[in-house]
């Protein structure tokens, strides 16, 4: 992806703070465990934290958290949200913390939006000595029959590179993760994936999708008929047409630690 598609893309989310705090789902709590595993302490950095859903259970599992986010709509439902927590303006490229400050630093559904090649060395520059580094990505499980077809109709946008698992795999075996340079030592990764779900009706599945950065930045007239291919999609299948329905998923972690 081009630099100027990327940040246009990671810039659309402030336009939809609101539904993206009300709809985008929370992670397996076993995978933030894991995330943490083996972390020097427990002061822990949410990068690109958005709205605050990884904020909140990392707060909620007795963290000490600092989130930084550059959109200022999302740091305000942040704030809202988890109002006991430290909240900063930043970015993963410019993070506004001193030198071996945290002990982990988690990235929930963001790690794709970082320039590696400048965030690598800022993350190792905030992380304690054997620190950890883990994305965290909620991804939609296609070994579900119903989900499998979701995936066909709803296009690239709605669900898109690393949003079911055979994807997310192979998008983030490929990663650059910040391995060159004096200031960025890090270990090999390791890819996790532990079975997670959400509540949802038919309209709130769509208003969910409606917050991908695909859909936000795509055409008024072009979006709707998305998203209609997806409600007709959803009001015809057994599992998804009446009242609420759990969305099987996944939440896949990539993990690595500072050495």
């Amino acid at each position: 992806m081009r630099q100027d598609d990327r940040l246009g893309l990671a810039s659309s989310f402030g336009t939809a703070a609101a539904a993206y705090a009300e709809h985008r789902p929370d992670y397996a709590q076993a995978a933030v465990r894991w995330a943490l595993e083996g972390a020097p302490g427990a002061r822990v950095l949410d990068l690109g934290a958005g709205t605050g859903k990884l904020t909140a259970m990392l707060h909620g599992l007795g963290a000490e958290v600092v989130a930084v986010e550059p959109d200022s709509a999302m740091l305000a439902e942040l704030r809202h949200t988890v109002p006991g927590v430290r909240a900063l303006v930043g970015s993963a490229e410019a993070i506004p913390l001193p030198d071996n400050f945290v002990d982990a630093v988690l990235a929930g559904n963001a790690m794709h939006w970082f320039d590696m090649d400048v965030a690598g060395p800022e993350i190792a520059r905030v992380l304690a000595p054997a620190g950890v580094l883990a994305g965290l990505w909620n991804v939609m499980d296609d070994g579900v029959d119903w989900v499998a077809g979701l995936a066909q109709i709803s296009g690239s946008a709605a669900i898109g590179p690393r949003d079911t698992p055979a994807s997310w795999r192979a998008e983030t075996a490929e990663m650059h993760l910040p391995k060159s340079g004096a200031a960025a030592r890090f270990g090999s990764a390791e890819q996790a994936e532990f079975a997670h779900g959400q509540v949802r009706t038919a309209d709130s599945l769509v208003a969910t999708l409606a917050t991908r950065a695909g859909m936000l930045v795509m055409p008024e007239q072009e979006q709707e008929a998305a998203l209609s291919r997806i409600r007709a999609f959803l009001a015809g299948r057994e599992e998804t047409a009446r009242g609420e329905f759990t969305l099987p998923m996944l939440t896949c972690v990539l993990r690595v630690r500072r050495l």
